[in-house]
This record gives C-alpha cells, structure tokens and sequence, in this order.
C-alpha cells in the first residue's frame, strides 16, 4: 500500500518516519522544494521519490496521489508527530470495504498540539460534522481512502485546504467517513504550521477558502 508522504525540509524525521513504516507499506515521498537534503536521504533509505515544484501541502498530497499505484493509499505527516506502526489501523476500515475515508483523530502527548492549533482544528472538526454529518473530532493528516474514488472527487485546493476539502467533498457524496485513535507526538525539527501562530493562520486562511 502506498504511503504518501509531503515533504519539505524533513531531512531530522525522515529515518525514524521511514523506519517506522511497516511491512506492505510503501512510502512515496513528495518532495516540495527541500533544502535540506530530504530527497536524497529518502532516495537512500529506499523511499521512491516525486518532486512536485509547486509550493502547497495540497499541491504535493495530489502529485503523491497521482504517482500513487495501489488500490488504497495512506497520507501521512512526515514530521515524526505521527507514528506509521499506526498506519495499518488507519487503513484497516477501508480495506475491508466498510468505509470509504479513515481519518485518524489525534490523541495529543503534552506539549505536541498549541492551543492555537487545539482551538482552530477543533472549530473546524465542528464545522466538518454539521456540514457532513460524519462523526469527526479531528482533521486528522494521518488517513486512508481508495485512490480512484479519491481522484474522482476533483479536489481543487493545492494548499492548506486540501485535507478539508477532502472530507467536505466526500462527505457530499455520501461517503462512509470514520476516525480511529492515533498517537500524536511532538515533531522533530521545527514546525512550519501548528507550531506557530502564523502557519496556523495561513492554514486557517486556505480552509476558509475551501470551506466557502
């Protein structure tokens, strides 16, 4: 099963995420312009590589599900928050044709979700469940989904919207949306979204655009 795995700047996660993968999960790196060296350390633990130039955490998850080959496909963070030895019970619903989109609802370690973050992702899972009707608690990065259906839904957003956009469009059409429980850590390296305020904010900006 591919693993698709947005990448900029992760060279300090990258062993310990693809060390972590387990076995029949095949990690698909998007690189997204790293300067780092993150691409080639990738290439070298034996991750296929795909570089997608233009800029957007939307923009690499498409190009990682277009390179994507197998039925299924995971999206995962790259940044060590989330742990992959997860990743088969993400997967596990959808597998087994009893949902069609498996998000994996966060469960927080001390000092791994800001407030900020807490406070917007949590409106945001409110929004998700009157909009959808799905019972979700969390926009959660680590999920699972059918790879045709999911290019049949046309997401348009190739930035921090993409994942919303995802669960709104599916929830339109009448998709089995579930969550599990996943572990979520502190990442390693810096953050470029939930760590700081105005990442948070440009994420929120993007998923306004998709929520409208």
């Amino acid at each position: 099963m591919d693993v698709v795995l947005p990448v900029l700047d992760e060279a300090a996660a990258l062993p310990w995420v693809l060390g972590r993968l387990p076995p029949g999960f095949r990690p698909l790196v998007v690189d997204n312009g790293s300067l780092d060296g993150s691409p080639d350390i990738a290439a070298r633990l034996g991750a296929r590589v795909v570089h997608e130039p233009r800029r957007g955490f939307g923009a690499a998850s498409h190009a990682g599900l277009l390179a994507a080959s197998t039925e299924v496909v995971c999206f995962m963070d790259c940044d060590g928050s989330l742990d992959p030895a997860e990743l088969p019970s993400v997967a596990a619903l959808v597998e087994r044709e009893q949902a069609d989109l498996v998000l994996g609802a966060r469960r927080a370690q001390r000092g791994s979700f800001p407030l900020h973050a807490r406070l917007a992702n949590r409106a945001l899972a409110w929004e998700l469940r009157r909009r959808t009707g799905a019972p979700l608690h969390d926009l959660g990065p680590m999920r699972a989904a059918s790879r045709e259906p999911l290019l049949g839904l046309g997401i348009q957003d190739r930035g921090f919207g993409w994942p919303l956009e995802m669960v709104l469009r599916a929830g339109a059409a009448a998709w089995r949306i579930h969550e599990v429980e996943v572990t979520y850590r502190t990442r390693t390296g810096h953050s470029k979204v939930t760590g700081t305020v105005r990442g948070t904010a440009r994420a929120v900006r993007d998923m306004a655009v998709a929520l409208r």
